[in-house]
């Protein structure tokens, strides 16, 4: 299966899971504002820009869009950190942690994460781990509105919020109905000579029995919000205002950048598209 297929099916499942697109490489920085195109072959926002940028407030002055985003009202806003999230695709069976001998050793009592996931096999599945994940987004009301004119923004893809964390799991089936088994582990401060190491705080780390070619993970040691594994992504509705008993009806921000659908039609098992519809784009 190539990598391509891959991300494109991975971000299908986890599309599927919960509206959002999937980043599948989470190291790679997504940010709220950022516009361009998706790869129909990977399935990857290719970014052309950001509205938050200087040379974006510059174009939107000239082209006579009053709104200036660098006032305060305007700028992203980050929400609460969250508890752990877990999204499965459809076929996807979660279960508690079975303390095997191979595990009964691993320091996962304290720990917000201890699942096994079975899969279905004949079928691709997908799990996304999120560790006390962070939300920022375009504040509502009034930023959407007025972008939408914006010449650059035609018929782009917009990250109108993403969902940051310092740990994630990434898994994508075999098609094998494999089980497999996750957890954060804890680890206990090193030790220096004469005693515990200043400012020494225990390590955090994923632990898994899963063996797959699809399994990518990662820990920021120091806790830092740099993986960006989850995103919202609008697309800018070019259609005309409609009317409505004669007057033009009022269009809501939902109206103008609606949750975009996949530029690609039914995938297979292996992010292949169906031979019928293959020359067809949305």
């Amino acid at each position: 299966m190539r990598d391509t297929a891959a991300s494109r099916k991975y971000i299908d499942l986890i599309r599927g899971a919960s509206s959002k697109w999937a980043n599948w490489d989470p190291p790679t920085k997504i940010k709220v504002g950022d516009y361009g195109k998706i790869d129909s072959e990977s399935g990857e926002l290719d970014v052309e820009g950001n509205i938050y940028e200087e040379a974006f407030q510059e174009s939107l002055n000239k082209q006579g869009l009053k709104i200036d985003l660098s006032d305060v009202l305007c700028q992203p806003k980050k929400g609460g950190l969250g508890d752990d999230i877990i999204l499965t695709s459809s076929g996807v069976k979660r279960g508690d942690l079975s303390m095997k001998p191979e595990v009964s050793f691993l320091n996962l009592a304290s720990t917000s994460v201890k699942a096994e996931f079975q899969f279905q096999e004949g079928k691709r599945g997908a799990v996304l781990i999120m560790h006390k994940p962070q939300q920022e987004f375009i504040p509502p009301g009034k930023v959407l509105n007025l972008v939408h004119n914006a010449t650059e923004l035609y018929d782009k893809y917009l990250v109108t919020s993403t969902f940051t964390c310092p740990g994630y799991f990434i898994y994508m089936s075999n098609k094998s109905g494999e089980r497999i088994a996750v957890g954060l582990t804890t680890s206990a401060p090193i030790l220096a000579a004469g005693g515990l190491t200043a400012g020494a705080t225990a390590s955090v780390d994923w632990w898994t029995d899963a063996q797959a070619a699809f399994l990518r993970k990662a820990f920021d040691k120091a806790g830092q919000y740099r993986f960006t594994p989850l995103y919202t992504l609008n697309r800018q509705n070019n259609l005309i205002r409609r009317l409505f008993r004669g007057e033009v009806e009022e269009e809501t921000e939902d109206d103008l950048w609606p949750d975009c659908t996949t530029p690609w039609q039914p995938l297979d098992e292996d992010g292949v598209e169906d031979p019928v519809w293959e020359d067809v784009r949305h």
